[in-house]
């Protein structure tokens, strides 16, 4: 992924999302551009026009966080698009390195990872990175996320499942909410991790194979996806309306342990139950970490 197309694509993008209005200049007439133009910016950040010309252009190789900060106020960034920036500035640097993250396909849990998975038993928990694989997960996942595992010579993976499976129209009632969702996970991940090689051809897969994809990408939107409720059309027990929590996991970087609880005595936690008892007969207390995968130490 191009960082420097990636930084001017952000930066266009964003400054087109904020008018002269709520800048605080005037609207004036003739305008040319969507939002601010660049010089309107430069003033709001305190630059130069010429400065922030080059960073736009993608030259941010080297900017201070003071200019990067001055910016983001200047764009009126959201915490999710300030740190996507910043993201974007140290992937572009000299001695920029590539965040360590371990490869989808030669990942296994620790043991006790696996054991505090599976203790969760009301809800399903579960283990992604940055580009929505599933890694590992207790068996109320495995039964929750059923027609995600059932894609055909796919390893299990949000993303390709949301665009490429039309089931996902079913199972996410608010299916155009949750794919604004999923790619905003995949761009901030891109973000952090540019040089990402898997990460990169599942972008291309699914920019080949969905216009609603492309349509997405290009909008160049970030968020921070921690906590909130869904509402999901679960093929065997119906609809359930689920609160999330998703951390950060410190021993994992870039991995991210997601649980989904309904309220109790919701009619949502009924039918979770009833998923339970689905996923103890068809799947008992098995591990799902892939099979023939052989771990590998950070």
């Amino acid at each position: 992924m191009d960082n420097r197309a990636e930084v001017r694509e952000f930066l266009v993008s964003r400054r087109a999302q904020v008018s002269p209005q709520q800048a605080g200049l005037p609207a004036g007439a003739n305008r040319r551009v969507k939002g601010l133009r660049r010089s309107e910016v430069a003033i709001l950040a305190g630059l130069s026009v010429e400065y922030y010309t080059r960073l736009e252009r993608g030259a941010i190789s080297g900017a201070s966080g003071q200019v990067l900060e001055s910016i983001a106020r200047a764009l009126r960034l959201d915490d999710a698009e300030r740190a996507h920036l910043f993201d974007l500035a140290q992937a572009a640097g000299p001695a920029a390195r590539p965040p360590r993250r371990r490869s989808s396909k030669s990942y296994v849990p620790h043991q006790s990872l696996q054991w505090a998975l599976d203790a969760v038993t009301a809800g399903p928990a579960f283990v992604r990175n940055g580009r929505m694989d599933l890694l590992a997960g207790n068996p109320l996942m495995r039964a929750f996320y059923k027609d995600c595992y059932d894609m055909p010579g796919q390893p299990p993976n949000i993303a390709r499942f949301t665009f490429l499976d039309e089931r996902a129209r079913r199972f996410y009632p608010d299916w155009d909410a949750f794919a604004q969702v999923t790619v905003s996970i995949l761009r901030t991940e891109a973000g952090r991790d540019p040089r990402n090689k898997e990460l990169h051809d599942l972008v291309g897969e699914l920019g080949t194979r969905s216009e609603e994809f492309r349509k997405l990408w290009g909008e160049h939107n970030v968020r921070h996806h921690g906590t909130g409720f869904k509402t999901f059309n679960h093929p065997i027990v119906g609809e359930m309306t689920l609160a999330f929590e998703g951390l950060e996991m410190a021993a994992e970087p870039g991995l991210t342990l997601t649980i989904y609880t309904a309220e109790p005595g919701s009619p949502s936690a009924e039918r979770m139950q009833l998923l339970a008892s689905w996923a103890a007969s068809e799947y008992g207390n098995a591990v799902h970490a892939e099979p023939g995968r052989t771990r590998t130490e950070s």
